[in-house]
């Protein structure tokens, strides 16, 4: 017993530190997925349709978002371990290259929205499950949309470099604030804009939209202006904006190392929307409660999230220090953690899933396929707990293939080919074609845990200084 406990369980100092990067992450992501909870519900009160039309837009939203995640997480990578040498201008360089990156794919995102937003809509509408007017009502509501959201792009992925960069010094707070505050802002807009209140133009789903796009430029703004008064907190902001220069080495190892990483995220964003496109060819009406189902699973999923980001940061800066079986330790210590808190967290997503549908206006076929729907993910939420912090240790070593097969492969080869084969060639419904799904993780998690055991993943990948090739240092 007492080796079980030295093995998975830390002391109070160990949680302490831990609980100090964890608690601002989760405040941040709780209000945040919280408040998208009330913004599902406020558009979803629309009806049926305008909801659909949202949760469609949002499903190629998400491939832009996770590109982004993907390119900064190369990125991430260096500036934890440059951090734990305590190399700043390894830190700038850093930002700016995610920076730059973050700028070229919104240009990129823009055009493939105003070019193929439509025909992209349109694979989520099958017309042999769902009336031709709700089909033509549906896309209209997306069109609406997505055509307000587009000016929201650029500040999310300026917000995202900088929340990254903090977030890898260990400073968790700043980002928690910038979301409170762009959180409030929407809130307060959706109000005001979706329904038309105090005098102001009932806007619907644009309105929706409009104050999630005011919120995130007041979101960048404070950002910047908290990093740059502190500058003495943070010294990678100094000179951050004089040029952009990034030392080519540098570069070339971001780029080796993030391309596995981009790759896994664009293309894993692209197959999970794609496993819901499988599902919405059972109507609208499953796109309707697969879209309350993860609105909700993003809400009770908060601390697995922010685990597998401690995970990747801590362990990082264990690794980039040289601690090789600290960093070890850690992540035991952590992954036993953060199954045995989202043990409880998914018994109460199932305890609670006949209740909440009942706060949509939809109809009650929608409610009760996703009361199953949310059964399913808290049963789950442990196991998918696990193969997210598997996948964030794995990272953090610089193992970007292998974690571009871990995640990415994984779906393309396991996850897409079992949805599309039973909403193809069977009759079973959304709820069970997503229990097996889910239940595919098994495999990953097996694969996982020989990842884990092996240690291969724990490296250092920052020996030299900032810019250094592997065998020189770079000129300046």
């Amino acid at each position: 017993m007492n080796a079980f406990v030295k093995k998975f369980i830390g002391t109070r100092a160990f949680y302490a530190s831990v609980l100090a990067m964890l608690v601002p992450m989760i405040v941040q992501q709780g209000i945040t997925q919280f408040v998208n909870l009330l913004d599902n519900v406020m558009v979803g009160a629309l009806g049926t349709t305008p909801m659909s039309g949202v949760a469609i837009v949002n499903q190629i939203i998400f491939i832009f978002n996770l590109t982004i995640f993907g390119g900064l997480s190369g990125a991430s990578i260096f500036g934890a371990q440059f951090y734990g040498k305590g190399d700043q201008e390894g830190l700038r360089y850093t930002l700016r290259f995610r920076l730059v990156f973050s700028l070229v794919v919104c240009a990129l995102g823009i055009g493939v929205f105003l070019l193929f937003g439509e025909s992209l809509f349109s694979l989520y509408l099958n017309e042999e499950a769902s009336a031709p007017e709700e089909i033509a009502a549906t896309l209209g509501y997306a069109k609406d949309y997505i055509a307000v959201m587009l000016f929201g792009l650029l500040p999310f992925a300026v917000n995202q470099c900088f929340s990254s960069t903090l977030r890898d010094v260990g400073e968790t707070f700043s980002p928690m604030m910038a979301s409170v505050i762009a959180i409030c802002v929407n809130l307060a807009g959706n109000y005001l804009l979706i329904y038309g209140s105090f005098g102001f133009p009932r806007m619907g789903v644009a309105g929706a939209a409009l104050a999630t796009v005011i919120a995130r430029w007041v979101e960048m703004g404070y950002l910047l202006l908290r990093t740059y008064r502190h500058r003495k907190q943070f010294p990678f902001v100094q000179g951050l904006f004089q040029n952009f220069r990034v030392p080519l080495p540098l570069v070339k190892q971001i780029a080796i190392t993030g391309t596995p990483l981009l790759l896994n995220e664009t293309l894993w964003s692209i197959g999970t929307a794609a496993v819901n496109m499988c599902y919405a060819t059972r109507g609208l009406e499953a796109v309707a409660a697969t879209n309350i189902n993860s609105t909700v699973w993003n809400l009770f999923s908060i601390v697995m999230a922010a685990m597998g980001n401690a995970i990747g940061i801590l362990s990082g800066q264990l690794l980039g220090a040289g601690d090789i079986s600290g960093a070890k330790d850690t992540v035991r210590k952590l992954l036993f953690f953060s199954v045995s808190a989202n043990l409880v967290i998914g018994g109460l997503i199932v305890a609670s899933s006949p209740f909440i549908p009942y706060i949509y206006n939809t109809e009650p076929s929608v409610r009760l396929t996703a009361t199953h729907l949310l059964m399913v993910s808290g049963s789950f939420l442990p196991l998918s707990a696990y193969t997210q912090g598997t996948y964030f240790t794995i990272r953090s070593g610089g193992k970007t293939f292998v974690t571009f097969l871990f995640d990415c492969v994984f779906t393309w080869v396991v996850s897409l080919p079992i949805a599309f084969c039973l909403c193809q060639f069977t009759g079973l419904s959304v709820v069970l074609v997503f229990f097996f799904v889910s239940a595919a993780d098994l495999i990953k998690a097996a694969i996982g845990t020989v990842m884990l055991v092996s240690g291969v993943w724990a490296k250092n990948v920052v020996g030299g200084s900032a810019g250094d090739p592997p065998a020189a240092q770079a000129s300046p």
